[in-house]
């Protein structure tokens, strides 16, 4: 009954943290009140201010992070809707994914290891770029540690949701390849979200990206690592 309760509330805990932040982000509606910034900025108060374990919150969050699959699974709907305009664009989408794996491995290997971090951290650091699922294997594979390159995946996937908005502005992107390939190369599936905000077609080109990174970060990352280190 304990586990059941402790399930409960965090999965319920979890979801009003969640309506909360997509109550404040329609209210003012800027990038940097993201719902799953706030939402998890929420729950970390929470556990803090409770003096409640991680592995105690994780025991009915766990049932909220299967949840993961499917709902990536479902943004191949968007991809059906705009399939011919994808065949198109099939060229610039894979260049630019291309480009995005290849400097989103150098620059955290790179900038990690001329800081002097220590090279568990430097391989947990790598795969920041792609889906957690993905990032999590290519992270044991380069003998970093999983939980950790989870993080910097939440971390990536946040900073590039929440600031995109202002790069792109900043070197004049307003095209939807551009959106697309930039959020979902480098923000996975928390970008992706952020990019169907602006419309399907960002989202859809989104999507292809983050795939198309996962693949290309997986075959990339031992290959640039292993050089730069």
């Amino acid at each position: 009954m304990v586990n059941i309760g402790i399930s409960l509330a965090a999965i319920i805990g979890t979801i009003a943290a969640y309506i909360v932040g997509t109550w404040l982000y329609k209210k003012v509606y800027t990038p940097l009140l993201l719902p799953v910034a706030v939402a998890t900025l929420l729950v970390v108060l929470f556990l803090v201010v409770t003096n409640t374990s991680y592995e105690t919150y994780m025991e009915g969050a766990k049932w909220i992070d299967l949840l993961l699959g499917p709902a990536v699974v479902s943004l191949a709907y968007p991809l059906y809707q705009n399939r011919e305009i994808l065949k198109d664009l099939a060229f610039p989408i894979f260049c630019g994914t291309f480009t995005g794996a290849i400097v989103g491995i150098t620059t955290g290997v790179f900038l990690a290891d001329l800081l002097g971090y220590e090279e568990v951290i430097v391989y947990s650091l790598t795969p920041k770029s792609v889906t957690t699922p993905v990032a999590m294997d290519i992270s044991e594979t380069l003998s970093g540690i999983s939980s950790l390159a989870a993080v910097f995946v939440m971390i990536a996937g946040i900073f590039g949701a929440m600031f995109s908005t202002f790069f792109f502005k900043m070197f004049h992107i307003d095209g939807p390849v551009g959106e697309g390939v930039g959020l979902g190369s480098a923000s996975h599936a928390i970008g992706t979200s952020r990019a169907l905000e602006s419309g399907l077609k960002e989202g859809s080109i989104s999507t292809i990206a983050m795939i198309l990174s996962a693949v290309f970060v997986s075959v990339l990352a031992p290959f640039i690592v292993e050089w730069i280190m």
